[in-house]
């Protein structure tokens, strides 16, 4: 279960926006986001790729902060985007318990953690381990979803819609590749 977090001033957290830039939609320039968020309260602000992630610092609890930056967004750009915070710490638990430590090996492109808005229904594992076809796997972690697209991610019937019917709250998946560059920015803002 996703406890409240309050991350001090000092304390950096992980920004990750879902579903933008993608297909020539809902454009969101990576210059433009780290000045939105600059101007939500948040410094230190790294971007990392187009696909909406971020590294700053910022004060509040991650809900707070999430509803913060939702709002400046929403004013930049002129549409909701879904905006979930975690805090260094938490990520960094993230990373030192992954599961499929073969597949981060193997296809880090293909193993992915999803997190949810909300905490995770009780059953959500066993639904989409249902759906998993293939060699895919699926594993609950706390309050992380790990999910190895083995035989592809377009392939697969863990779609976005899916992830999130059964999450009951929007969910985001990042790749093992952009997970560690976001951990290294973590540790450059220690």
């Amino acid at each position: 279960m996703r406890a409240m977090t309050r991350p001090t001033p000092s304390q950096p957290v992980v920004v990750l926006l879902r579903g933008i830039n993608v297909g020539g939609k809902r454009k969101v320039p990576m210059a433009d986001l780290r000045r939105t968020l600059e101007a939500a309260g948040c410094t230190d602000v790294t971007t990392y790729i187009q696909s909406g992630n971020a590294v700053c610092r910022a004060a509040g609890t991650s809900e707070v902060i999430e509803a913060r930056l939702e709002a400046a967004i929403a004013t930049a750009f002129g549409f909701h985007v879904d905006t979930l915070v975690r805090t260094a710490g938490q990520w960094a638990q993230y990373v030192n318990t992954a599961s499929f430590p073969d597949a981060a090996s193997a296809r880090p492109n293909l193993l992915h953690l999803a997190l949810a808005r909300r905490p995770l229904p009780a059953a959500a594992h066993e639904q989409l381990a249902a759906r998993c076809t293939g060699d895919e796997r699926i594993a609950l972690l706390n309050d992380a979803l790990w999910i190895d697209f083995a035989d592809g991610v377009a392939r697969s019937k863990l779609t976005p819609a899916v992830l999130d019917r059964t999450a009951g709250s929007p969910v985001t998946a990042r790749n093992w590749r952009t997970i560690e560059s976001l951990q290294a920015l973590l540790a450059a803002l220690a």
